[in-house]
């Protein structure tokens, strides 16, 4: 394996490559769905799902193929995407805490705000931004949110709304759009035109609630998907699961969550609302490159669409995010600049959601913090352009039950996956696939003595990937106890107490799932409704 110093290279590149585009600062169009699989486009080869403006904008510009996210969880992904760093290097995510002003200072619209541009933001913002350090991550009322940091906001509190009339800054929107999806794209059209009128270059980021659960599609769409039959993934259900580390098979995505969203017993019924929820998002796409093109601003506007994270949709009996498998962690990415010529191609470049913020500031000429972890991806937009910008894209699971909390690492055509939690006959564990060829994850290739060379190689990559967590990490949030856990060198006995007790409890809360006795409540519950109800109907 190379050792080339990638993010050197990029930087390097990346600093060339605006002038050789144009003088004037682009526009820069943020488009984030929430769970979006990277299967659930039509540019991604699905023949079942509809996407036509999704797919335009991946045939006018450069479709990514392996694109992750480095915390696959909407908390932590967003906070990673605004501001180029690691979960452990920015604090927010569920169960650890908020990000403090001063990180949020180092976010890509701060800095492009202060470098002269029209900024604003519609969407599900997703984390809370505190003036201290804070280990609560509500964000219920807006004193918890940079509603002030942007020139025009139409964020939401915490997961949002799908009804347009309960967003308080969405509100106007309701009576013509009364599902939000629709109504961030009347929104933006009216950015749009506040922004060609402020002279200024703009930035907008619209993040989508779609399609995150609960699924509530837009009934205008109801006829979109109507008859079809949706054929699940190969790897689907738990008979495609049994050689997954028995961590990964010890939190909600594995035990219950399934359960609550009926995956396994109405598939095509949940894959059907999914799906229309995603199509919402491209009628909102459509829209909103209309609006680019009526106010004459399109010729010099660069798009990015991407997604939080992935969706398990069942592969591996696994509902969800949250786990590095490909269907969690990988996601959608397209960037559309006009000005490219090399417009209309495919890359298979490791990408990283962290790149996304080191992109947009190559793009508007604005020097990027010195401590981010993303590399600018505009060399790939080049002709002739390299063929990695980075060697290896690194993802962190730091949420939920505590055997499922994992760090793993993607490096030229493997992923190597560390589960550090022991209990009983349960010891750490190593997975190793060649996801190039098995991008289904169905052949672990950890204990095949022919991989036995390419599993050391990857150790290697993990092995610094926690040395810079060791030497990096935040000091508070839970967040340095992780690099002595994900350290394979270090023995159980002395990582056994280092978990929080957020995510010992919810390791409580699935035994009791699996044990039978929140199945057993509610059996209790339902037998107590039932009593109640004929006691009633006798009465009557």
């Amino acid at each position: 394996m190379k050792s080339l110093n990638f993010k050197a290279l990029a930087l390097s590149l990346a600093v060339i490559l605006p002038s050789a585009f144009a003088a004037e600062k682009p526009n820069i169009v943020v488009i984030f769905t929430d769970d979006q699989s990277y299967t659930a486009m039509g540019a991604m080869g699905n023949t079942e799902i509809k996407t036509p403006n999704m797919d335009q904008l991946a045939n006018d510009g450069v479709i990514f193929d392996r694109h992750y996210n480095n915390t696959p969880i909407c908390m932590a992904s967003r906070a990673s995407l605004m501001t180029g760093k690691y979960e452990y290097k920015h604090g927010a995510n569920f169960q650890h805490g908020s990000m403090t002003k001063e990180t949020f200072s180092g976010a890509y619209p701060v800095l492009l705000k202060s470098s002269g541009y029209y900024t604003g933001f519609a969407g599900k913002f997703g984390f809370p931004v505190t003036e201290i350090v804070t280990t609560s991550t509500n964000h219920n009322s807006y004193d918890k949110l940079p509603v002030n940091e942007f020139d025009d906001w139409a964020g939401g509190l915490s997961q949002t709304e799908y009804e347009t009339k309960k967003n308080k800054y969405l509100a106007q929107y309701a009576e013509e759009h009364p599902h939000s999806t629709q109504a961030y794209a009347a929104w933006a059209e009216d950015f749009i035109i506040k922004a060609k009128a402020s002279k200024k270059p703009f930035n907008m980021s619209v993040y989508f609630k779609a399609p995150h659960l609960p699924s509530k599609p837009d009934p205008a769409f109801d006829d979109v998907f109507k008859g079809i039959t949706f054929t699940p993934a190969e790897n689907f259900g738990k008979e495609h699961g049994e050689h997954l580390a028995d961590q990964a098979k010890l939190g909600r995505q594995y035990i219950s969550y399934y359960k609550k969203y009926g995956y396994f017993d109405n598939y095509n019924e949940v894959t059907r609302k999914y799906y229309q929820l995603i199509y919402g998002v491209d009628v909102a796409l459509g829209k909103i490159r209309a609006s680019l093109e009526e106010q004459g601003v399109a010729d010099n506007t660069v798009i990015i669409f991407t997604s939080d994270n992935g969706y398990s949709q069942g592969a591996h009996g696994l509902s969800g995010k949250t786990l590095p498998y490909e269907e969690a962690s990988r996601a959608p990415l397209i960037i559309f600049d006009p000005r490219n010529k090399a417009n209309g191609k495919r890359h298979s470049a490791l990408t990283a959601g962290v790149d996304l913020t080191a992109t947009i500031l190559a793009l508007a000429s604005v020097e990027a913090p010195k401590d981010i972890d993303g590399v600018s991806l505009l060399p790939l937009l080049a002709e002739n352009s390299p063929e990695q910008v980075r060697e290896s894209v690194t993802l962190m699971q730091l949420y939920g039950s505590a055997p499922t909390h994992t760090l793993a690492v993607v490096s030229g055509d493997f992923k190597y996956i560390f589960w550090p939690y022991e209990e009983g006959k349960m010891k750490a564990q190593e997975e190793l696939y060649h996801v190039s060829n098995d991008s289904l994850e169905m052949n672990n290739l950890a204990q095949n003595p022919e991989y036995k060379k390419q599993l050391e190689l990857m150790r290697k990559v993990y092995d610094a990937e926690v040395e810079k967590w060791q030497a990096e990490s935040l000091n508070y949030n839970n967040y340095p106890q992780y690099g002595t856990i994900f350290n394979r060198n270090v023995k159980w006995e002395d990582k056994t107490e280092l978990f929080s007790s957020a995510a010992k409890n919810s390791y409580q809360k699935e035994l009791q799932v699996i044990n039978g006795k929140s199945i057993g409540k509610n059996k209790d519950k339902n037998k107590n409704k039932n009593k109640k109800k004929k006691d009633k109907k006798n009465k009557s």
